[in-house]
């Protein structure tokens, strides 16, 4: 009996091993094994990946550097436009593609106090008194430089305010894409962190899902402090050494 049983158990035990799936890699079959998927990101430079934002900085420098040169040599005056949209372009494309991929609902101020949303809030009142301020300022000093110099004819301080309101477009422009910089940057700051390569972010998990090395570069260029560099200071250097000269001429 005791034989029986244990032939009777070894059988059980051969039987359940031929029905165990054995690994199979393709020698004893001839089977080919699938290969991986090509990397489709195997275009992006290593030293890329592994440093983005010091990619991005000498990106900046490079374009700053021409920025100043182009007031040396004295090209075209609308050169600087250019100039300081390339020196912010990669940068701020990786910061519309983060931000336009991430819901509001990810940025909810859930760890914000009452006092610092109040707090924000008073800042940014007072920042709008004083430009309404400077803008009351501003156009009562134009309309009484107009009136000094050309007198009383109406159709040339009709003519000098267009053409003052010409002069200033380029101004206004510059004014609207620095806070627009300076937006897109808080919500960076508040998404990402200032780290080179977050370790938590609150970037959307699905995406560039299964492109790792092109997420990598992405959220690495989308950095709160290049931005204001590469978008805000170069702004204000090209206004600095260029666009305040125009207005001045202009004026005179």
């Amino acid at each position: 009996m005791t034989e029986g049983g244990g032939n009777g158990r070894a059988q059980v035990a051969a039987v359940e091993g031929e029905g165990e799936p054995q690994p199979n890699d393709g020698s004893e079959t001839g089977e080919a094994v699938p290969k991986a998927k090509p990397d489709r990101d195997a275009w992006l430079p290593r030293w890329l990946v592994a440093h983005p934002l010091y990619a991005g900085w000498a990106w900046t420098v490079v374009w700053a550097g021409l920025i100043v040169l182009d007031e040396v040599v004295d090209l075209a005056g609308w050169t600087w436009y250019l100039l300081v949209l390339v020196a912010a372009l990669p940068t701020l494309i990786s910061t519309l593609v983060v931000l336009h991929a991430t819901p509001r609902s990810h940025l909810r101020a859930v760890d914000a106090t009452v006092l610092g949303h109040f707090f924000v809030r008073f800042l940014a009142l007072v920042a709008a008194f004083m430009v309404w301020a400077a803008s009351v300022v501003m156009s009562a000093s134009i309309s009484t430089t107009v009136q000094s110099v050309i007198g009383d004819s109406e159709k040339e301080v009709t003519a000098l305010g267009f053409n003052l309101m010409l002069a200033a477009v380029p101004l206004v422009l510059s004014i609207l894409w620095m806070a627009f910089i300076i937006r897109c940057a808080w919500f960076l700051r508040r998404l990402r962190g200032w780290r080179q390569i977050p370790l938590k972010t609150r970037v959307p998990k699905k995406f560039l899902r299964g492109r790792p090395r092109l997420k990598r570069v992405v959220v690495g260029l989308a950095h709160p402090g290049l931005l204001l560099v590469a978008g805000l200071g170069t702004s204000l250097l090209a206004l600095f050494v260029d666009a305040v000269e125009l207005t001045l001429n202009v004026l005179e």
